[in-house]
């Protein structure tokens, strides 16, 4: 594709190395360039409307023109634009932040740590668990356990944890320190024959069974998403939480709940270890936490973490970890602003209001003859496609079926996403109304049926 030699399009293809982009195929195709956003809605730089299906990347959970996060931020820079939180420096906004933060906390969570990133949060889990074990004098017990078809960021350490091949691939990943176990989904993992009960007590032993072969005395922290997102919207079995943490305290180790996609109201309650009855030694959160309008991250820890932590800082004399930007004022007076906008306008009764159906529209995308399953929770669900709906055979890698929709489904002016094994991801902003809802399903509807000839 030709584009003008000084267009915006032409110097995107000369000039920016794209995130996850084939560059081969962007040197073709070029760029999609956003010029605008409008609740719900971006419009790109001819004009044409879409629907952000996808909450941008999971993140922009009060759409695009949220007037009070803009003076949040003017003000913030107007009166501080920056400081940092090192050696016993702070600001009032990132102590309000704080506060309110832990004030919302899945219990039993105690203090914060700042970033910028989910992946940074991850990182900073991981180092937290491994100097929590020193501090008790278990320096063997390092070793992390993920899930495969998880994902916790794109960093080396997170990237580890990220059981998906094209984050690893020719990154030298995962680094040794990290083992997997069972993915839990019931539809793609579930053996012929077998309950949901009996898978999650399947992978239950599994899990038992891992961490008894490399010893519990190696293994510092378990890593898991509530809902995993990118590895295709993969919704626990019943029970199976439950299960895990009864394993994870027999054998004293550390349950990080990663939350960067589940927080903050995506899964009909603020968090997803409350969706899921989840009791977290540590947690991760970014994305929702400020709509997406600054980058900004939070891990948190339990009190009994928090305790272990302090006290080895001041035999060693300082806890030795953190940012440049960790605790900046702009993103946490932003941040700040949008915890009260959630609780303000009631985002989350919102959400529990609007969910019963986006849950059924999506659930009725099973009678498409290419969709498997289509499986979700709250205001986030994810469409499995398929080539037989009986043995849930996927169609050929090459086919790349589920970036076919994607594409497809842009040219009818929705943004979804292409998730791993053909799993189109749905993921609108918490405030999309019912009347939205119906518009993002139609057009997604079809789409599936302009595919299926497409496909087959």
């Amino acid at each position: 594709m030709s584009y003008a030699p000084n267009s915006p399009a032409a110097r995107d293809v000369r000039y920016f190395l794209h995130p996850f982009t084939n560059h081969v195929a962007h040197e073709e195709r070029g760029p999609i360039i956003i010029e605008r956003g409008e609740g719900i809605y971006l419009f790109d730089d001819e004009g044409k409307r879409y629907i952000e299906g996808l909450a941008g990347l999971w993140c922009a959970s009060l759409g695009f023109s949220e007037k009070r996060l803009v003076e949040a931020a003017k003000a913030q820079l107007e009166t501080l634009p920056y400081t940092h939180a090192f050696a016993h420096r702070s600001c009032t906004p990132v102590i309000d932040l704080a506060e309110k933060l832990i004030s919302m906390a899945p219990p039993p969570m105690s203090k914060v740590f700042f970033g910028v990133s989910g992946s940074d949060a991850v990182d900073s889990a991981i180092k937290f668990a491994w100097y929590y074990n020193n501090a008790l004098d278990r320096p063997g017990k390092k070793k992390i356990i993920a899930r495969k078809r998880a994902y916790h960021g794109v960093t080396i350490a997170g990237g580890s944890l990220t059981a998906l091949g094209y984050v690893q691939d020719g990154f030298d990943l995962p680094l040794n320190h990290v083992r997997f176990t069972d993915t839990p989904c019931y539809y793609r993992e579930g053996q012929p024959g077998e309950s949901e009960k009996d898978f999650t007590e399947r992978l239950a032993r599994n899990l038992e069974s891992l961490i008894e072969e490399e010893g519990a005395e190696t293994i510092a922290a378990f890593f898991a998403e509530p809902v995993m997102g990118a590895g295709g919207v993969m919704v626990p079995p019943k029970g199976y939480f439950q299960r895990v943490q009864e394993i994870l305290r027999k054998h004293d180790i550390l349950f990080v709940a990663d939350e960067v996609i589940c927080g903050f109201g995506r899964t009909g309650n603020m968090w997803g270890s409350q969706t899921y009855g989840i009791r977290p030694d540590i947690v991760t959160c970014a994305k929702q936490l400020s709509a997406a309008y600054v980058p900004i991250s939070a891990v948190m820890v339990s009190d009994d973490v928090y305790g272990v932590l302090r006290d080895y800082s001041g035999r060693l004399g300082n806890f030795g970890t953190g940012f440049t930007y960790s605790g900046h004022p702009l993103t946490a007076a932003v941040a700040l602003e949008t915890l009260k906008i959630y609780e303000e306008d009631d985002v989350l009764g919102h959400v529990r209001a609007v969910m019963p159906k986006f849950q059924q529209r999506l659930t009725a995308l099973m009678e498409s003859p290419i969709v498997g399953e289509a499986r979700g929770v709250g205001l986030i669900g994810g469409v499995e496609i398929v080539s037989d709906k009986v043995t849930k055979a996927l169609y050929p890698p090459e086919r790349k079926a589920a970036a076919l929709i994607m594409n497809m489904a842009a040219e009818d002016g929705l943004f979804v996403r292409a998730l791993a094994g053909d799993v189109i991801g749905v993921c609108p902003p918490l405030i999309i109304s019912e009347k939205e809802i119906d518009d993002l399903f139609d057009r997604l509807e079809r789409t599936l049926a302009k595919a299926v000839p497409e496909l087959q």
